[in-house]
């Protein structure tokens, strides 16, 4: 698994013993200019033995280059599958095993687009552990545009892959892999959690894809419009608007519209037991 990070010290711990529980065996770490504890906890499972780190000083957020490096580094490591993921995504499969569902994937199988469903915010959450509070997924759950959320894709360790930027597709030779649709992994997002560290993301972020000069204006979509919700003082305000209230969430769990799922604390739980 490959990880871009940034100021991810509250989730990045937890992120990674999920995966390791799930069957990952390695994991490449992009440290960019982290503020926080983050390259302490790289540390860590570097000591470990399971984790290699780089350290990226440039802020202008160019991931599909950054990913790339790490995932062509993967497959000189003699990764079979590569999983490039985000600090908030969490990669699980309902059948058994990550590792177990990915060994049983056809030789000619060479990237899986793999969904993503959201854990929205809930309201109250100051001071307790995102993963118990946040357990109520979306059936169906879509970006800060109202677009459908778009899936992520992984694949098998290429010396000549290139990742593009967002980690939504690959590529071999500047064609584009195919991907089948996996509907035996998943992956329960959690991309806003409490306001501190959700500002901390859109403010540096959005004011490094404003230094990339090659990406087109169109590239992050997303974050940029964050980006100048948060310059214009009203990120706040949107970020209330996405709190699960009680009365939300029983009507979210009325209309099928919510799902009550703990996979993540169920899992990490098990982990620290052992």
């Amino acid at each position: 698994m490959t990880l871009l990070v940034r100021d991810a010290g509250l989730i990045l711990r937890d992120n990674l013993e999920f995966h390791l529980e799930q069957g990952a065996d390695f994991f490449i770490i992009t440290d960019n200019l982290s503020s926080d504890g983050t390259a302490s906890i790289i540390d860590e499972y570097v000591r470990r033995g399971v984790a290699e780190s780089i350290f990226e000083p440039s802020d202008d957020y160019s991931q599909g280059r950054w990913v790339t490096r790490m995932a062509r580094r993967a497959a000189e490591l003699g990764a079979d599958w590569i999983i490039n993921s985000d600090d908030d995504e969490f990669w699980f499969s309902p059948q058994g095993s990550l590792r177990e569902t990915l060994a049983g994937k056809p030789v000619g199988c060479q990237a899986l687009s793999v969904e993503r469903r959201n854990h929205p915010p809930v309201a109250d959450m100051e001071g307790r552990w995102f993963a118990d509070v946040m357990r109520y997924r979306e059936r169906r759950s879509h970006n800060s545009l109202g677009d459908p959320l778009p899936p992520k894709v992984c694949h098998r360790g290429f010396a000549d892959v290139e990742v593009m930027q967002g980690n939504h597709a690959v590529s071999r030779a500047g064609a584009l892999i195919a991907a089948d649709h996996c509907a035996s992994i998943e992956i329960a997002h959690y991309p806003i959690r409490d306001y501190a560290s959700f500002e901390n993301k859109i403010a540096k972020g959005g004011a490094a894809y404003e230094r990339n000069t090659e990406l087109s204006p169109g590239m992050g979509a997303t974050w940029r419009y964050l980006y100048n919700l948060w310059r214009a003082g009203t990120l706040r305000a949107w970020f209330d608007q996405q709190l699960l209230t009680p009365e939300r969430i029983a009507e979210g769990l009325a209309n099928g519209g919510l799902t009550e799922d703990l996979t993540v604390p169920n899992t990490l739980r098990r982990r620290s037991l052992q």
